[in-house]
């Protein structure tokens, strides 16, 4: 008899129950083996075992819904969730009913039994945190790969938490449905749910965004305006490229993380508030604190638990069930419906995929419009695909210089406002955060001598020497 503790062991595969038992049988744990739900259950019903370890899909019954039945019986029994439906839904489903823990198929041995020995040690009693018939079939977090796995069993741990999380990765990764996904399933849900783009908004507006303000506090403030944490009140606050954060709004925003309070712009009085902060950002924070453009401590406030979504390039085999997934998406929008050639899902898996999933998407919905025929050939992918590695490669092209920068930043900004207006005073705003850099750069270029910088941006000595004073600009002489 073993010392260690006694497990209930249950897979309708019988090779699997087999490894399984043998493993744990050999690490020094008594093993029981069953073959379906009913034997399960009059196990536990009898007082049997110490940890239940058991696949979803049971000859008799699903493994997931007899956890409630479980624990009803017996509530300190901890329960180990395997199965090879290895999905958000499936981690989150496991994680809400009670499991101790979820493991997607297939796994490591060695993994296995490190759970099952912590289960065993672990004497807290979880109970499920979410209603799971609120919960929606169709996530948009797509893929069955270990990388993606790692990404489903943290979320389903963090559901019952408020811990801060930031959520890193390259651009169109999709780190805005994980901030959702923390959100609609975790102890906020129901609750709003605001995003906010540091990027895409001026930085001398980020902290009236953030906090509001009140009528008066600066030129065109005509009257009050709540901002994104009265409006998240509640709820969840996703702050996405937090790496874009302005140092005046940094300070503010570690304020308002520990003493939970905040002011508006021109406000006296201090404003309580109740919102979880889910921050993002696609550049190397530890980067930006070692070149001092960004805060520590804020940076530990913030990544309490760190979320690393993989590129696209990093999860090849997640490719063909996510251009499914678009595709369905395009049909669903009145567009024709399309499948795609097996040959054209093995050539998305040979593109780097340099704007993540958001990349793959657009293709999808371009293709859709594009095919002529109901399936989705080889050559119109390699075509479109060749297309896009030259604008890729071309970085002027992206696309239409400053010009289309701006006019892609202006209207992210306009976007991030949800259908509100931006506060009065925008286009010197706008033109303020174009003349920064620019005289910035032409001064770098001129070792600091203004009398060429002037010449060059075609300006009037004395006025170029006005604005270098109202944006505050540091002119260092000799360096070219």
């Amino acid at each position: 008899m073993s010392n260690r503790g006694s497990i209930l062991v249950t897979d309708d595969d019988a090779g699997i129950r087999t490894v399984v038992t043998r493993a744990l049988t050999r690490a020094g744990f008594d093993v029981t083996p069953l073959a379906d739900g009913e034997s399960l259950m009059r196990c536990v019903d009898a007082g049997e075992g110490d940890l239940v370890i058991s696949d979803v899909v049971l000859p008799d019954a699903n493994g997931i819904e007899l956890i409630p039945r479980i624990r009803a019986q017996r509530p300190d029994l901890k329960i180990i969730v395997m199965s090879a439906q290895t999905t958000l839904m499936t981690a989150v489903k496991a994680s809400e009913m009670g499991a101790f823990e979820y493991l997607p198929k297939p796994f490591d041995i060695n993994e296995l039994i490190k759970i099952s020995k912590a289960a065993l040690e672990n004497t807290n009693n979880l109970t499920p945190a979410t209603d799971l018939t609120q919960l929606d079939e169709h996530l948009p977090i797509i893929g069955r790969s270990p990388a993606m796995q790692d990404i489903y069993r943290t979320i389903a741990r963090l559901l019952g938490t408020d811990l801060g999380v930031m959520v890193t990765g390259e651009s169109g990764t999709g780190k805005e449905l994980v901030a959702r996904a923390l959100h609609d399933f975790g102890k906020r849900q129901g609750k709003p749910f605001v995003a906010v783009n540091m990027a895409a908004i001026p930085r001398d507006l980020i902290e009236s965004e953030l906090f509001g303000y009140e009528k008066g506090a600066f030129t065109g403030a005509s009257h009050k305006s709540p901002g994104r944490f009265a409006q998240a009140e509640g709820g969840t606050l996703f702050l996405d490229e937090i790496g874009d954060m302005p140092a005046d709004a940094q300070t503010r925003l570690l304020r308002v993380l520990q003493e939970g309070e905040y002011s508006s712009v021109g406000g006296r009085t201090a404003v309580k508030t109740d919102v979880r902060i889910v921050a993002a950002t696609h550049r190397d924070l530890r980067q930006l604190i070692a070149d001092g453009n960004f805060r520590e401590d804020l940076y530990f406030r913030l990544n309490v638990v760190p979320l690393r979504i993989p590129a696209l390039r990093d999860r090849i085999d997640d490719i063909p069930e996510l251009a499914r997934f678009f595709l369905r998406k395009a049909r669903e929008a009145d567009l024709p419906e399309k499948s795609l050639s097996k040959g054209a899902s093995e050539c998305l898996k040979r593109y780097p995929w340099p704007g993540n999933v958001r990349e793959l998407e657009n293709l999808m919905l371009r293709l859709t419009v594009l095919a002529t025929e109901d399936m989705i050939s080889t050559e119109l992918v390699e075509g479109e695909l060749s297309d896009t590695d030259g604008k890729n490669n071309n970085d002027v092209s992206d696309s239409g210089g400053i010009s289309g920068s701006v006019e892609r930043h202006l209207s992210d900004y306009f976007r991030a406002h949800r259908g509100r207006l931006p506060a009065a005073g925008l286009y010197d705003r706008v033109l303020r955060e174009i003349e920064n850099p620019l005289i910035c750069q032409t001064l770098k270029a001129t070792g600091g001598n203004q009398i060429k910088a002037a010449a060059v941006l075609g300006l009037n000595r004395n006025t170029l020497r006005k604005k270098i004073k109202e944006l505050g600009i540091d002119v260092v002489k000799g360096r070219r």
